[in-house]
């Protein structure tokens, strides 16, 4: 096994918590993986800042590990009033079904503000002596990158594209997370377009690592240390898991969405776009299927998850998984809800 990635960020296991924005990656997960020798990280993209910091300082009560920040990198968006009715009155049938009348946004977002809230999670990541960070949807600047390097942060881009990984390297980043099609959740490409980055992880990582020299770190659809093996003899350095931690006792998933996990097979899964905005692999439901025709309406991302998260809150709220956004990689037969620890250790055990 190669150490010069684990050496760099000072862990002892190859075994990578993913980052999985709203609310699943809680204190206690991220401080246990760490605990345990793999490396937790804290999912910045739906916190503001002064959240973020508490998410920090709770991590650093529990653990005296290295952990790790994933932020959003916010993109400019356009939108039109019109196409935000228009989506409202696609999704109406939805909003009855649910009895939800309060259904409106009084405001939506704006890149200026995303944009001043990424700056703002930098300078917390600076601030709190954060050693690892990585960054999905984009890539900071190179000021940015060399501020973070010249603080000590060890920095991490996302792709999935062996073309994206090499502009990620040129901007003088640490290391990239090369992203199968396989994994849960959202789609981090953000050069190449969502087709020419539907790649397998079998196919991605030995044609990243031939072409890349910084360490590559594989993601998609691993669930256990067979998973992290093969992808350690492809020549990646280090495997990042989502779902196999999303229905773990300390994850802050919704219980519903871990039970559609642990009771999901793997032909049930698809790729919508209808929830966030954005392409993410999930579990079907019938909120995915209302909303398939009307697909190529969806507003940018974060617009059309700002609309939508009325109706994932109301769904939660009356335990209709239904209409939630039930992200998952391709792997759910191999989930367990078992605890961080005993996870860890089988991870470990299967690697040795």
């Amino acid at each position: 096994m190669n150490k010069s990635f684990l050496e760099a960020i000072g862990i002892e296991y190859p075994i990578i918590q993913a980052p999985m924005a709203g609310g699943i990656t809680t204190p206690e997960l991220v401080a246990n993986v760490s605990e345990s020798g793999g490396l937790g990280m804290i999912a910045a993209g739906y916190l503001n800042p002064n959240q973020l910091k508490v998410a920090i300082q709770e991590v650093k009560k529990r653990v005296d590990k290295p952990f790790g920040v994933n932020i959003f990198v916010p993109s400019d968006f356009t939108y039109s009033s019109q196409h935000v009715e228009n989506m409202q009155l696609m999704m109406k049938s939805i909003y009855d079904e649910l009895q939800l009348t309060d259904y409106k946004v009084k405001e939506l977002p704006k890149f200026k503000d995303q944009q001043a809230i990424f700056e703002q999670h930098l300078q917390v990541i600076l601030d709190e002596g954060i050693k690892v960070c990585s960054f999905t949807f984009g890539l900071p600047t190179e000021e940015q990158i060399k501020q973070l390097r010249q603080a000590g942060v060890y920095t991490i881009g996302t792709a999935t594209t062996v073309r994206e990984a090499l502009i990620i390297q040129e901007l003088g980043m640490d290391a990239a997370v090369m992203q199968g099609s396989e994994a849960g959740g959202h789609r981090s490409h953000f050069l190449s377009s969502f087709e020419e980055g539907n790649i397998g992880l079998i196919a991605l990582v030995p044609q990243a690592v031939e072409e890349i020299d910084i360490p590559i770190i594989a993601a998609g659809g691993i669930m256990n240390g067979r998973g992290i093996r093969a992808c350690l003899e492809l020549g990646a350095q280090a495997a990042q898991m989502g779902t196999a931690f999303l229905a773990l006792k300390e994850s802050g998933a919704q219980n519903l969405h871990k039970t559609a996990i642990l009771n999901a097979a793997e032909d049930e899964l698809v790729f919508t776009k209808s929830f966030s905005g954005k392409w993410a692999r999930g579990i079907r439901n019938e909120f995915t299927e209302e909303m398939k025709s009307n697909e190529a309406m969806t507003l940018p991302f974060p617009i059309q998850n700002t609309l939508t998260q009325p109706i994932r809150k109301e769904a939660a709220k009356q335990n209709k998984a239904a209409y939630m956004s039930l992200w998952s990689g391709q792997a759910p037969r191999l989930a367990t809800n078992v605890d961080v620890t005993t996870l860890m250790d089988r991870l470990i055990k299967e690697l040795n």
